[in-house]
């Protein structure tokens, strides 16, 4: 949907700059129209290559194209096991830390992380990067922001985020209640 509207509107940018050029042309340059005429299929080629540019270059690549990493068996819900928090989201330490240190709402920290949809599909992952990343806790969604500060480093755990403390009502982003595996490496500040 966001891709959509964002291209609709990059070809609308496009079609006013032809135009635009049309009119230096023929006003400033005393050249005749007709030496700069584009028909109307390169006008469309013109939009479809930029349409097929935005959409390969722009923001978070569709979902699809993220590598596919198995998800846990309990990616559909958590298990009986998992500790509630007071805003309902469910949390289960798959390996202990070594520190001490919890972060807090506003410390940077660099994660290994993978996100799936309870569906199972990855949405997201530094993993499948192969680097870790690197983020400011009040800089990315509620869910992350609470989560991590339960965590020390070298710990790992399983979150199960419910829509409100993730992207509900974001367009391009996954829907409802989702899952990361979160590697916590390391608080930066």
């Amino acid at each position: 949907m966001a891709y959509a509207a964002s291209a609709h509107a990059w070809a609308a940018t496009i079609a006013r700059l032809i135009m635009k050029s049309r009119l230096i042309v023929t006003k400033y340059m005393r050249l005749p129209v007709t030496s700069f005429e584009l028909p109307a299929s390169s006008c469309r080629l013109v939009c479809v290559v930029s349409l097929l540019a935005l959409t390969a270059c722009s923001g978070t690549p569709p979902s699809d194209a993220v590598a596919q990493i198995p998800p846990p068996p309990d990616v559909a819900a958590a298990p009986a096991d998992a500790t509630r928090t007071s805003t309902n989201m469910a949390t289960k330490v798959i390996a202990a830390g070594t520190g001490s240190r919890h972060p807090r709402p506003n410390s940077t920290v660099t994660v290994h992380y993978t996100g799936w949809t309870t569906g199972g599909r990855t949405f997201d992952s530094s993993v499948a990067r192969g680097e870790p990343s690197t983020f400011r806790l009040d800089k990315v969604i509620s869910g992350w922001t609470e989560g991590l500060q339960m965590m020390v480093e070298g710990e790992k755990r399983r979150f199960w985020i419910p829509a409100r403390l993730a992207y509900e009502g974001v367009p391009g982003r996954p829907q409802g209640t989702l899952v990361f595996d979160i590697e916590l490496i390391r608080i930066v500040s």
